[in-house]
């Protein structure tokens, strides 16, 4: 049974220095090394098959889109899997060992590789994401004025690893390697989980099995629900492999995503009407806000395809005569969370004590403004492109600060909402969901990445482009998603009423 700090220890854990919970700093630097491995992996992700493999921009799209999304659809299984069975602590585990043997496997090149490694990271990082911000979330009562505060600094570990990863990951497999670029975001996941073992007296009282005798008794053929479970995950793997490994798989990712959803959707409905008013209206928020998460992630995961390669063929990227790296832009935006990070956090806090902090709901509205402008702002620096379809990294830098300024109102409070709106028997159920839902919308991403496909024949050259064809389709792209964001701000900020009444008293 899933519990609350305040329930087990009689109250939130001893502040630090910095008035944050101890432990928040170990999960901290947890997160920060897999992310590091994540972001390595993404930020070299379409550039190597469409330059190793020579994938058509269709193809890589499809096969980024599948990865991305599970990625994101399997948190929802480990967020029940650490529920009711492994507990927390040991999903996190699990995942990370996982993970970094995914990192490894892609440090070698063949095809059958590079198809089990995503099988891999994929199967492990349903077991580590949605359990590692669930124990953030019990080192904090429902109440306490830290919570967005501490949501906001784990976010920076997150974004800190991301801002490195695409430095020195991307850096190493543009010039050295791929596969050295790959084996280094294998070495950031096994620091991750040294960090996280490291921290085990600290960490004791949180992230247990729910029955730890039952755990270890027999179940079927002399063997424990525990190796039972480990013996699923890892099958699971392979059939992760095959959802990504061929495009004719797609429509079944397809159907999976939507059934999926309509399924959890449901169920997390259902489940709600068997609370009382204020914690079933409080449901209903979370999945009202579910829904414009999905949508502004749709749109903000164009970094790691579309945006990716429209910097690597029309951003001029020549810097005093030196040239940066196609994968360096894929740090601008965690480059900004950390500067604005701690503002931001301060800010939420200080309006916070004055009684003037925005709802959640409007947070939320806020950010898919920021993030709409953004696009915009790449749409207008494509149509101020040169003569030879060259696009001034301004406008790329202008456009990530705003997606990161609409990221910083969104995500981290979106982390924090979840914990205090969902009951605490189903939290890391619905943590899997808010999970989920970015797995939609990551599905939804490649969808949208696949209107700017500009090289249709498989094994074409991506130097044999015109750059001045594919700025105007990039610019035409971005400008529809901007519009797009625009109209969904209208009906965000149209609900922000009802949805505070719904929170009853919950900010």
């Amino acid at each position: 049974m899933t519990e609350n700090i305040a329930t087990t220890a009689g109250g939130a854990p001893a502040p630090s220095q910095t008035g944050q919970p101890s432990q928040l700093y170990i999960l901290f630097f947890a997160e920060m090394w897999e992310r590091f491995s994540y972001y390595g992996m993404r930020a070299l992700l379409v550039l190597y098959m469409t330059q190793e493999f020579v994938f058509s921009d269709d193809r890589a799209y499809v096969v980024y889109g599948a990865y991305t999304s599970l990625v994101y659809a399997t948190p929802f299984i480990g967020g029940m899997i650490a529920d009711r069975i492994l507990g927390r602590k040991k999903a996190v585990t699990l995942g990370g060992i996982l993970m970094a043997a995914g990192h490894f496997l892609m440090a070698f090149p063949p095809m059958w590789a590079f198809y089990g490694a995503l099988g891999l990271l994929i199967a492990g990082n349903g077991l580590f994401k949605p359990n590692i911000s669930t124990m953030v979330g019990e080192l904090y009562k429902k109440d306490d004025p830290r919570r967005d505060g501490g949501f906001t600094i784990f976010y920076m570990g997150i974004n800190l690893g991301a801002f490195l990863a695409p430095l020195v990951c991307g850096w190493i497999g543009e010039n050295v390697g791929w596969h050295y670029g790959f084996g280094l975001a294998g070495v950031g996941m096994v620091l991750g989980q040294i960090v996280f073992s490291a921290g085990g007296k600290k960490m004791a009282a949180y992230g247990n099995p729910p029955d730890p005798e039952d755990l270890k008794r027999p179940k079927f053929a002399g063997l424990s629900k525990e190796v039972i479970t480990y013996i699923a995950v890892i099958a699971s793997v392979a059939v992760f492999s095959l959802l990504v490994r061929n495009e004719p798989v797609n429509p079944i990712i397809k159907f999976l995503m939507i059934a999926t959803g309509v399924v959890v959707l449901a169920y997390l409905f259902y489940s709600s009407t068997r609370f009382e008013e204020a914690e079933r209206h409080r449901m209903w928020v979370v999945l009202v806000l579910i829904f414009f998460s999905t949508l502004f992630w749709s749109f903000f995961e164009q970094a790691g395809s579309s945006i990716n390669l429209f910097t690597e063929r029309n951003v001029d990227r020549g810097i005093f005569g030196w040239e940066m790296p196609t994968s360096w832009g894929q740090s601008f935006n965690p480059a900004f969370i950390l500067l604005l990070g701690v503002p931001f956090a301060a800010l939420w806090t200080k309006l916070g004590t004055m009684h003037r902090e925005p709802p959640t709901p409007l947070k939320f509205t806020l950010g898919i403004f920021q993030l709409g402008l953004g696009f915009l702002v790449l749409a207008f620096g494509a149509r101020l492109s040169s003569d030879t379809g060259q696009v001034a990294i301004i406008w790329l830098i202008l456009g990530y600060l705003l997606h990161t300024t609409g990221e910083l109102c969104l995500s981290p409070v979106g982390l924090s909402m979840v914990t205090k709106l969902a009951p605490m028997k189903i939290v890391s159920m619905v943590m899997g969901a808010w999970f989920l839902s970015n797995a939609f919308a990551n599905y939804l991403a490649s969808v949208i990445a696949r209107f700017t496909s500009v090289s249709g024949a498989e094994g074409g050259s991506a130097e044999a482009l015109d750059p001045i064809q594919t700025v105007a389709i990039y610019g035409d792209v971005f400008q529809n998603i901007g519009l797009a964001a625009m109209a969904a701000t209208v009906l965000s900020l149209a609900l922000v009423p009802l949805l505070r009444k719904w929170m009853h008293g919950i900010h």
